[in-house]
């Protein structure tokens, strides 16, 4: 397959090249070979896209919104029809096995894209009556989104803040993640294809400079980040002085919370799902697995037996399911925390070595014996490292679980479900699960609570943050002054 893009950019409908950006490139994380090359943008660039995002906009805007919603779902339509070569472009991007990639990367994106085609033609505004006179609303749009992409999901990313985007009448600027740079490229090329208007949605390539000349432009009238708490942190403060709407999508360190009435197996594959899924990187992920004293010993014997069956391998071979981490950084920083995790005195059960092989490969790794202070249960590690904490009562585990600064996530496994509804009333986090992990259907809202963001991803919610309420009071009769 052709992984070299045409050009490092898309504008204004087509691809746009400044080779006097820096230099990006794009490494296969199962090889360790450059297989594209890409530039960031140049301030030129910048103003390139910022320009035709507000001359198409402004014609979007004006479309029904059935009419936009037409070409998001034609859009959904392209998108299933290349979902082969659009998932083995994923796998050369991330690194994800394909057999991962073809079922959660471009369906979720094209899902997006289908759900909000489909909500764009009843976003509408609504009659108050106050006697004679009334007031009614409108819905419109903000006006130019920017969206900044993680490197993890880069076609479901660059699909899940578009699709809202759009059907609200915005236009969009999307910076990838420049460990994944391809992706997005084809989202947009597919937009073209499906009717967009050029330039209502651009790709620019590059790194943390370019994502902060789009945030700080007085002209871009929203900023929607998925990435960790320190970014998130930055970006918010410089979108905050120019007083613009924010969608935060940060990080976490969720709790998964395993009675010892649970389902053994189904607690396992719980627990498999929300750590070792993507390699473990996935924000949301339940990486500190609170395991009833009783169930412990079973689960942890259980969950090492299963992970022995992993297919690590070649992620473009249908069979294999566990892939590399996404760059040789990624795997130096999660080789640091199982260091952490053995000298803190964490039992390493399993997993944890560095396979004799090009690309950045680390086992699936299995800590038994964490406990709340240690470094591996504290912090966002974003790889396949899975930590398993004991706990004797609901009380308890609530409290432990609940003492994080972050809250994305949280699921519970029981086969009491007045106990499952009970624990996760009382658990801080925006996305939670009861007898599952990591399900992410696009009519569900997506966010987090505390450090973990600002803001909800997917739904109707998602409307709420790509559009603004403009109210107009009607007076029927004479106005009455004082003077």
């Amino acid at each position: 397959m052709q992984t070299q893009p045409k050009a490092s950019h898309f504008i204004d409908g087509q691809y746009v090249e400044d080779t006097s950006g820096e230099l990006i490139e794009v490494v296969y994380p199962a090889t360790g070979e450059v297989i594209a090359k890409v530039h960031a943008a140049t301030p030129a660039i910048i103003e390139q896209a910022i320009t035709a995002a507000h001359r198409a906009q402004k014609d979007w805007a004006k479309m029904s919104g059935t009419a936009r919603g037409r070409v998001l779902r034609r859009a959904a339509d392209i998108m299933r029809e290349r979902n082969h070569d659009l998932s083995v472009l994923e796998t050369y991007d991330t690194g994800k096995p394909y057999q991962e990639t073809s079922v959660a990367d471009a369906t979720s994106g094209a899902d997006a894209l289908e759900y909000f085609g489909g909500l764009a033609g009843s976003l509408t505004g609504e009659h108050i009556q106050l006697g004679d006179d009334w007031v009614y609303t409108r819905r419109e749009p903000l006006g130019l989104c920017v969206g900044i992409g993680a490197w993890n999901y880069p076609t479901q990313i660059a699909c899940w803040k578009g699709a809202p985007a759009l059907a609200c009448g915005n236009a969009m600027i999307f910076k990838p993640s420049e460990n994944t740079p391809l992706c997005a490229l084809k989202v947009a090329e597919i937009l073209m294809e499906a009717g967009a208007p050029a330039g209502l949605y651009n790709v620019v390539q590059g790194m943390g400079a370019v994502g902060a000349s789009l945030v700080t432009d007085p002209r871009v009238d929203k900023v929607s980040l998925t990435g960790s708490v320190p970014t998130g942190k930055k970006v918010y403060a410089a979108a905050a002085a120019g007083i613009k709407h924010v969608t935060m999508e940060l990080g976490g360190k969720s709790p998964l919370v395993i009675f010892d009435d649970a389902n053994l197996e189904d607690a396992v594959g719980g627990a498999i799902l929300a750590n070792f899924y993507s390699s473990g990187q996935i924000c949301s992920n339940g990486t500190r697995v609170f395991v009833q004293k009783g169930l412990r010993a079973a689960f942890v014997k259980r969950l090492a037996e299963r992970l022995g069956t992993a297919v690590i391998g070649d992620p473009m071979d249908p069979e294999t399911n566990f892939g590399p981490l996404v760059s040789a950084r990624q795997m130096e920083i999660v080789q640091g925390y199982i260091a952490k995790g053995v000298a803190e005195g964490a039992t390493l059960v399993c997993g944890g070595e560095r396979l004799d092989k090009p690309g950045f490969w680390i086992t699936p790794v299995i800590f038994d014996g964490v406990t709340d202070e240690m470094t591996i249960a504290r912090e966002e590690i974003f790889g396949p490292v899975l930590s398993v904490l004991e706990f004797e009562d609901e009380d308890e585990v609530i409290a432990r679980a609940n003492a994080t600064e972050f809250g994305l996530s949280a699921g519970v496994f029981t086969n009491d479900f007045t106990r499952a509804h009970r624990v996760i009333a009382q658990l801080e986090a925006g996305t939670c699960f009861i007898n599952s992990y990591n399900d992410a259907p696009v009519e569900a809202p997506f966010g987090g609570m505390k450090n973990s963001g600002v803001g909800r991803e997917n739904s109707k919610a998602a409307i709420e943050h790509y559009s603004q309420l403009k109210t107009v009071y009607v007076r029927m009769g004479h106005v009455e002054a004082p003077y």
